[in-house]
């Protein structure tokens, strides 16, 4: 018998009909709708007559356009109201669960949905939105998904697929002090590249992989789309049973004694065959900062920015020479003591709770450098009053940070968190691009721990060198 994946068999479990060599039709456990692209597939719907299949498998959350004003509503941030409202009152008109603004349960579509008991083990899920393979972190296939796609779900409640190859990357061994899950991901970029798993789902193993809490494997996850892959796992055990026990969702009583003796079973078979396999040394890993336009144009902090004229071909030294144009730097020298203007912590990459105290940690009893301007952004409702509760508001408030409240803010220019022309951010987001936090906009890539570092120091800092 053939050895399988984890993900070959989650796949499986959900696949309808394989509709040609290439593609299949698979069942969607879950469909998480935000604002930016459920507008036209509600249109498509109406256009064409049909209805929601399965609104009950299906919840709506206000994230990308958020404003995260304090006390703020749909009208807040008026480039965003039109989507807004209509979400909603396509929510209302087709019974989908609607988590407003006013609603408790409010936050980033990736963050909401596992800490809410929406991602299961073994489950697909599906959102019109890129960083949906946060979902892996517990051991599901976080699909994300296109506006037409959005509608065929909402119809549905499948989706035809290509079937991505399999990739695993192994991190050995155990992460040096000060090195967080961001930094493990960053670092494989750099040595892999953005394109390495293109057509791929990548599944995340090794010793330092089962080391990290659920919220930091999600992290990893989450940037799964950096590497061009589909999506991204993490086989789930005993440390993902107890994160989802208990959750609004989850299921209880006998189904939760049923479920917790399927996931027990998950993972792949040990001969299993990765069409690509790579394998990293945790031990080499050192707080990384991307330095150009992309995610794979990153250094550690004790490195030198690279010179072009190293890279392989004319069109990588090319790319580099824009890069560093675009960005203000120069080659050979160091990005520690570069001076930063913005400073932003949130997104469904790094606005979980543990995210702001790895933060909070750095910034209790400093201030923010003057002429420095620090958010942080929790991901969700709940995240926003757990870290009230433990007073990680006050400590932010205390050193000169703003306290926002929940949505997708600085990690994409949609909303009124921008970063002005040339201005340099750090931000613990997952995309640097030219303009994605504003019209050249200067972005770059680091750890919570490193954001807060930089934002007291007001430069580019090893944070190791705080504590």
């Amino acid at each position: 018998m053939m050895q399988k994946t984890l993900f070959e068999k989650i796949w499986e479990a959900h696949l309808i009909c394989h509709l040609d060599a290439e593609r299949d039709l698979v069942f969607i456990d879950r469909h998480i709708l935000q604002e930016t692209t459920s507008a036209s597939a509600f249109d498509g719907l109406k256009t064409t007559g049909r209805k929601v299949r399965h609104p009950g498998l299906s919840v709506a959350t206000q994230d990308h356009m958020v404003s995260t004003e304090p006390h703020r509503d749909e009208t807040s941030n008026p480039q965003g109201r039109e989507l807004m409202q209509l979400m909603r009152l396509n929510s209302a008109a087709t019974q989908i669960t609607h988590f407003g603004l006013e609603d408790p349960r409010q936050g980033i579509a990736h963050v909401i949905a596992p800490e809410l008991g929406l991602v299961l083990p073994g489950s697909i899920i599906a959102c019109g939105d890129s960083h949906t393979s946060t979902a892996g972190g517990l051991g599901a296939l976080g699909i994300g998904i296109g506006t037409s796609e959005v509608e065929h779900v909402l119809a549905t409640q499948t989706l035809a697929l290509r079937r991505p190859k399999t990739m695993r990357i192994t991190f050995n061994g155990s992460l040096k002090p000060g090195v967080s899950a961001k930094d493990m991901v960053l670092y494989a970029l750099g040595q892999f590249g953005i394109d390495c798993a293109a057509g791929h789902a990548i599944e995340y193993a090794g010793s330092a992989i089962r080391s990290l809490p659920i919220e930091a494997r999600m992290t990893v996850c989450n940037m799964s789309i950096e590497f061009g892959a589909r999506l991204g796992l993490i086989a789930p055990d005993e440390a993902t049973m107890a994160y989802v026990a208990g959750r609004a969702y989850a299921p209880t009583c006998r189904l939760w004694e049923e479920a917790l003796a399927h996931w027990q079973k998950l993972h792949g078979d040990a001969d299993a065959i990765f069409a690509r396999d790579f394998a990293v040394d945790a031990q080499t890993i050192s707080p990384q900062v991307t330095w150009g336009t992309n995610q794979q144009e990153v250094i550690g902090i004790d490195q030198l920015v690279p010179d072009p004229s190293t890279c392989v071909d004319a069109a990588s030294r090319e790319r580099a020479h824009a890069a560093l144009a675009y960005m203000g730097l120069q080659a050979g020298r160091p990005l520690e003591g570069l001076p930063v203007d913005v400073v932003f912590i949130g997104s469904c990459t790094n606005g979980r709770l543990s995210d702001l105290q790895a933060a909070a940690d750095v910034a209790k009893g400093r201030k923010v450098a003057p002429g420095v301007r620090a958010l942080v952004v929790p991901g969700s409702g709940a995240v926003k009053r757990e870290a009230e509760a433990i007073g990680l508001d006050r400590i932010f408030r205390d050193a000169g940070f703003e306290w926002r409240s929940p949505g997708c803010s600085m990690c994409v220019s949609m909303n009124q968190d921008m970063v002005a022309p040339h201005q340099r951010c750090v931000a613990t987001s997952n995309r640097n691009f030219e303009n994605r936090q504003g019209p050249r906009a200067r972005t770059h890539l680091l750890s919570p721990a490193m954001a807060a570092a930089a934002a007291v120091t007001g430069t580019i800092v090893d944070v190791r060198k705080l504590h």
